[in-house]
C-alpha cells in the first residue's frame, strides 16, 4: 500500500462524518481483552474497519474490529474496539493511521491503553501503570518519509508524550475509587513473539517497567498531530524469566478480564473530568 497521504486521513474522516452527528473530543484505543469499555459508550454508532476507506483491518483475537463514536460519562468520544500491529505486517504509518483520523473528526485528547508484561519486579499481575514515557524498540517509526506540514512539525518534540497534567488526574482518579496506579516507562517491541529472559534482563538495566507490542506509533502520531495523550498499561502477565513459567495469551486475556471493572471505572473518570 502506497504511504499514508493527508488525502486518505480526510476520506476517511468524511466517511465517518457522514454517519455521525456529533464531534468527538476524546479518542481512546482499547488494548487486548480492554473493549470492553465500548459496551459502556450511550447512543453508538458503530462502524467496521472495514467500511472507512483506507482502513487496515484488525486480525487479533481480543481485537473486535470496529469504530464506535458516542458519549461516555457525558463526553463525546471515538473508540477504537481493537487496534493494529506491525507483526501484523502493517507498517507504523498503518498502525498510527486511526489516530490521524480521530484528530480530523475532532479528537484533541488520546487516551491509549494496553495489555503489557511487567519488566519490573515490583509489579504484579493486574496492575495498572500510567505511562510516564517510552523506549521504541521497533525500529521503526510513523513519521520516516516526507513530511506533511498539514499534520504536523517534521521535528516534533518528543520531551513529554504522555502528559503530566492527565497523569495527575487520573491518579487522583484512582485514589478515589480506593486504589492506587503504579508509573513507569513502557518498552515496545515488534512481536509477536514473546521476549526471551536474556531480553527482559536488558530492557529492566535500559529502564523499561514492562513491555508490549503496540502503543509507540500511535503515540508518535499524536504528538505530531498536537494532541494530548494519557497511557494505561494493564500488567497482564510478568514477564519471560520472572516466575519461570511459559507465557500464552490466553493469560493475558484472563488477567485484563480480573481486573476490568478497575479499569473501567479508571478511564470512565479520567473522561469525565477531561
Amino acid at each position: 500500500m502506497e504511504a499514508i497521504k493527508a488525502t486518505h486521513i480526510n476520506e476517511a474522516a468524511a466517511y465517518i462524518n457522514s454517519k455521525i452527528s456529533i464531534k468527538p473530543e476524546v479518542g481512546l484505543i482499547m488494548g487486548s481483552g480492554l473493549g470492553i469499555l465500548g459496551d459502556y459508550i450511550e447512543n453508538p454508532v458503530t462502524i467496521p474497519y472495514h467500511d472507512i476507506p483506507h482502513f487496515p483491518i484488525s486480525t487479533v483475537e481480543g481485537h473486535a474490529g470496529e469504530l464506535l463514536i458516542g458519549t461516555l460519562s457525558g463526553r463525546p468520544v471515538v473508540l477504537m474496539r481493537g487496534r493494529f500491529h506491525m507483526y501484523e505486517g502493517y507498517g507504523p504509518d498503518l498502525t498510527a493511521f486511526p489516530v490521524r483520523v480521530m484528530k480530523a473528526i475532532g479528537a484533541a485528547k488520546l487516551i491509549v491503553t494496553n495489555a503489557a508484561g511487567g519488566v519490573n519486579t515490583s509489579y504484579n499481575p493486574g496492575d495498572l501503570m500510567l505511562i510516564s514515557d517510552h523506549i521504541n524498540f521497533q525500529g521503526r517509526n510513523p513519521l520516516v518519509g516526507p513530511n506533511d506540514p498539514e499534520l504536523g512539525v517534521r521535528f516534533p518534540d518528543m520531551s513529554q508524550p504522555y502528559s503530566k497534567r492527565l497523569r495527575e488526574l487520573a491518579a487522583g482518579v484512582a485514589k478515589e475509587q480506593g486504589f492506587s496506579l503504579q508509573e513507569g516507562v513502557y518498552l515496545a517491541v515488534i512481536g509477536p513473539s514473546y521476549e526471551t529472559p536474556a531480553e527482559i534482563r536488558m530492557m529492566r538495566i535500559l529502564g523499561a517497567d514492562a513491555v508490549g507490542m503496540s502503543t509507540v506509533s500511535e503515540v508518535i502520531a499524536a504528538k505530531h498531530s498536537g494532541m494530548e495523550v494519557l497511557g494505561i498499561s494493564c500488567v497482564s502477565n510478568m514477564a519471560s524469566g520472572i516466575l519461570d513459567q511459559p507465557l500464552s495469551h490466553d493469560e493475558v486475556m484472563e488477567t485484563t478480564e480480573r481486573v476490568k471493572s478497575q479499569f473501567l471505572g479508571l478511564v470512565q473518570g479520567v473522561v469525565t473530568l477531561l
